[in-house]
């Protein structure tokens, strides 16, 4: 391995020169030895390792598809070569004259470098995560098939498509989602049991898996079908174990695990030629994601509920969501804006009845001008007046041919910002429509397929055979010209990508959309012909437009105005969204748009060629502040810093509108109050939890587990350490101190309502009005801080952040005692009360029924209520008493 010159073991020293890449011939005999290993598709000698820098760094992608080919992984600090070529000398991090050489170490590679997994025969082991796997027999293909086997997949839709392409040998049945999960309650998982978990059968799950047991009876072989990703492979690990723990698995039945990502006859069929065992570092990236999520949400959530009463729990990834979502709402609070003028002037070739060229100023005084240089009307003016005594000419012309090029297909989080900004479909409903589209549809012919491919992906890329069928179809409906030469890839640059899977495209793209007419719901079709146009499109030639930008400047060339205008010259991949398949069902896809007219009358100008000044306009501008999210705009965002994964983005916005954190208004995301409180509150006593980093950075680690890189529960111990500690430190905090933070940070919401800025209490003019958090349930108000002696109360905070008044209302005095009689207003709803609010003494009072309109309410109709209500309690110490007796 690499190690330091400094070491006490002997080493192979590598020469200076050698330092090369490793696909290069090299001149120095030992090195070229290992190089040459390293291009071959014959396993590495035995006797050779990697090196150990003591840092961690990606390999480069031939060496990472070599060291998958032969078995290798990247675990922990080692270092691959890549990351070391090219240096020289090699200088040792960890000591200052040790130079980095290279070892033989027989005993590591000999580890690494193992036999392929067909040629190995094991016996029986027990997983960590105590799966019993059998591995003496290597797993053949499934199909076609030898005896029954029962085939398990999620939804009772895929189970029905998928039974009708396998026949009466495969008896499908679907689990419905998850079989079990932890218990809902602390202590469900135990940090100090080495993260031991406890785990239930769900009630409406019973059945289901009861179902799965009797289909096993004469069975020889268990398929497990969940979807392909880390859920998937979590609900076949669930339902193995139940079915290990229930002793219902024949020492004779073969369980296999296989996964397809469309759901297509030829798909389902070659899935099952290709079982493979359940991966077990998935299902431990599952573990650690939903223990550090149950870890995370019970501790916090105690805390949350103590300190703000009403509150519900705080996910971990929502907590982040909800963060960004009022962080905005925080910018555009303190947005202050600042005023601009801009400048735009019509120019005319020959005289005020030829073509119009529209122009915008772009230097003065031959400086150029920003978006806020002209900051006030006196230089706006001052501009104006100069420009208006001058003569221009054409000083400069240039022409361009810009390339658009295609865009991407979709994945999950493209599809729900397309399908938000389009279609105004929200991010859970366009994901309950794409769901139904993968699983299966009914055709017309008797048919049933799936439409898509899977719906959960990150990847962009397209197989081949699907690529080259969309080449045809775009060569065949719009010529060979619009036509990719080749199949496009493409990469993605987001952080923490997995790029696991496919994009998402029609799982036969010859499946016009106009051919779904009558079989698909309107929704559904639009979503449909969206995934359609955009894989054809991300497959085509490139738009290109001829651009023509012309500056105009006075004699001086002092003051100089810009004009552009284009004009299409190939209609490239725009060519799919003018098609009929795809305007009669979605309009207004077209991208971009050209100005023909612009670009003649510009075309034919010339350098020098004088034009006369037109309308000059001054027009005053203010800066806006920052836009509140979308749900598109979020889905983007949350991607772009790498929280949460393709699956997460619905339920994370759903869940912060089901906890009212989060109100969906005018198609943007408004934080209510009750959710800035808990996000400030997070910020202010659990920063590391909404901090965007931590968040990303658990995803990044979970992706290691996945890979077998990092090991789950030392991932587990890291970040629980952390987040305990928080707990156990803000456990103290008193709800008084809560309430002081809160006022302070929402003072100008709070108190904007009330009639005087002294907030002196009104009732009994010594004490002030203080923001309080209420002590009963949830509500937030504003009260006098003399409580008890004081029970005045101006008012509760609303939804819509202001104050809500509740003054009681004098309907007039009793005639019997001559006691005032109100109406209020309680945490349960109105109310009439007989008297005053006095200590010691509870007055009579009477519930309003809902039904009955306040405004209405009389002073007779409230004696009557206080009447009724006497009467009623009457009837209920009579009753006492009889029993007694």
């Amino acid at each position: 391995m690499w190690s330091c010159s400094t070491f006490t073991t002997p080493t192979i020293r590598l020469p200076k020169h050698s330092l090369r890449n490793p696909f290069l011939n090299n001149p120095s005999p030992i090195p070229h030895k290992m190089w040459k290993t390293l291009s071959k598709t014959s396993p590495l000698p035995k006797n050779l390792c990697f090196g150990h820098l003591g840092i961690s760094q990606t390999p480069s992608p031939p060496l990472k598809t070599r060291f998958s080919q032969l078995g290798l992984r990247q675990n922990g600090d080692l270092l691959s070569f890549a990351g070391v070529l090219g240096r020289s000398p090699l200088k040792c991090h960890r000591c200052p004259i040790g130079i980095l050489s290279f070892q033989t170490s027989p005993r590591w590679f000999s580890s690494a470098v193992k036999a392929p997994k067909a040629e190995r025969k094991q016996k029986e082991v027990k997983t960590k995560t105590g799966l019993r796997v059998s591995k003496k027999n290597v797993l053949g293909p499934l199909y076609p098939p030898s005896g029954k086997s029962v085939v398990v997949v999620e939804s009772v839709t895929k189970a029905g498509v998928i039974q009708r392409y396998l026949g009466d040998m495969f008896e499908v049945v679907p689990s419905y989602g998850h079989i079990r999960d932890l218990v809902g309650k602390s202590g469900s998982v135990c940090p100090d049991n080495d993260f031991s978990m406890v785990w239930e059968v769900k009630s409406t799950s019973k059945a289901h898996f009861k179902t799965i047991k009797g289909a096993l009876d004469g069975a020889e072989n268990l398929i497990l079908a969940s979807d392909p990703d880390r859920e998937g492979e979590a609900i076949a690990w669930h339902i193995t174990r139940m079915l290990q723990e229930q002793g219902v698995l024949k020492e004779n039945t073969t369980v296999a695990r296989v996964v397809f990502h469309e759901i297509t006859e030829s798909a389902i069929k070659t899935a099952l030629q290709s079982p493979r065992d359940i991966d077990v570092n998935l299902v431990n990236a599952y573990l650690a994601r939903r223990a550090l999520d149950y870890l995370i949400g019970f501790s916090i959530s105690p805390v949350l509920w103590r300190k703000l009463p009403g509150c519900p729990s705080a996910g971990r990834v929502q907590s982040a969501a909800l963060a960004l979502i009022c962080n905005r709402e925080l910018e555009i609070d303190q947005f202050k804006p600042d005023e601009y003028w801009g400048l735009g002037v019509t120019f005319h070739r020959d005289d005020k009845n030829s073509n119009s060229i529209p122009s915008k100023l772009t230097h003065f005084n031959s400086e150029k001008l920003e978006k806020m240089s002209i900051g006030s009307s006196a230089l706006a003016e001052a501009i104006k007046q100069k420009v208006s005594l001058s003569k221009f000419k054409v000083i400069n012309i240039k022409s361009s041919r810009p390339e658009r090029q295609p865009p991407m297909p979709y994945i999950t989080s493209t599809l729900q910002q397309d399908s938000a900004n389009r279609l105004q479909f929200s991010a859970v409903y366009t994901m309950v429509l794409a769901q139904k589209l993968y699983e299966g549809v009914k055709l017309s012919d008797n048919e049933t397929a799936g439409l898509i491919t899977y719906i959960r992906t990150d990847g962009l890329h397209i197989s081949k055979e699907a690529a080259e069928d969309i080449l045809c179809l775009i060569s065949e409906r719009y010529g060979k010209d619009f036509a990719s030469k080749s199949p496009r890839t493409f990469f993605k640059k987001v952080k923490n990508s997995q790029e696991a899977h496919e994009a998402i495209r029609p799982t036969n793209i010859r499946r016009l959309p106009s051919s779904l007419v009558g079989i698909l719901d309107d929704d559904s079709l639009k979503l449909y012909t969206l995934i359609w146009s955009r894989a054809m499109a991300c497959q085509m030639e490139s738009t290109i437009t001829d651009m023509k930008q012309i500056d105009i400047a006075n004699a001086e060339e002092d003051i100089v105005f810009r004009s552009t205008g284009s004009r299409l010259r190939f209609l490239g991949y725009q060519a799919v969204y003018k098609d009929g398949e795809v305007a009669s069902i979605i309009s207004d896809l077209n991208e971009g748009n050209s100005d023909v007219e612009a670009y003649e009358v510009l075309s034919s100008l010339k350098v020098k060629d004088s034009v006369h000044l037109g309308m000059v306009d001054l027009v005053q501008h203010f800066t806006k502040p920052p836009s509140r999210y979308s749900e598109g705009t979020l889905v983007k965002r949350l991607e772009d810093l790498g929280i949460g994964r393709p699956s997460t983005y619905a339920s994370i916005i759903k869940v912060l509108q089901d906890r009212n954190y989060v109100a969906k208004k005018n198609r943007v995301l408004v934080p209510e109050f009750r959710g800035r409180m808990v996000s400030v509150f997070l910020s202010a006593y659990f920063s590391e939890v909404v901090d965007y980093s931590f968040t990303a950075d658990m995803e990044t680690e979970l992706d290691n587990v996945s890979s077998g890189v990092t090991e789950w529960k030392g991932l587990l111990k890291d970040y629980w350490s952390r987040v305990s500690k928080k707990c156990d430190f803000v456990g103290p905090v008193t709800v008084r101190e809560v309430e002081g933070m809160l006022e302070k940070t929402f003072e100008n919401i709070v108190y904007s309502s009330l009639p005087n800025e002294n907030r002196t209490c009104p009732s009994c003019s010594v004490g002030t009005l203080k923001f309080k958090v209420s002590r009963f349930g949830p509500g937030y108000f504003i009260g006098c801080d003399q409580h008890p002696k004081c029970k005045y109360i101006f008012g509760k905070i609303s939804s819509d952040e202001k104050p809500e008044k509740i003054q009681p209302k004098l309907l007039g005095l009793c005639p019997v005692s001559g006691r005032k009689i109100y109406l209020k207003k309680g945490p349960f709803g109105f109310y009439v009360q007989l008297g005053e609010d006095k200590k010691g003494h509870k007055p009579e009072r009477a519930s309003v029924s809902q039904d009955i309109n306040t405004d209405d309410i009389q002073l007779e109709e409230a004696i009557k209520l206080l009447s009724s209500k006497r009467m009623s309690r009457r009837g209920r110490s009579k009753k006492k008493a009889t029993i007694k007796l």
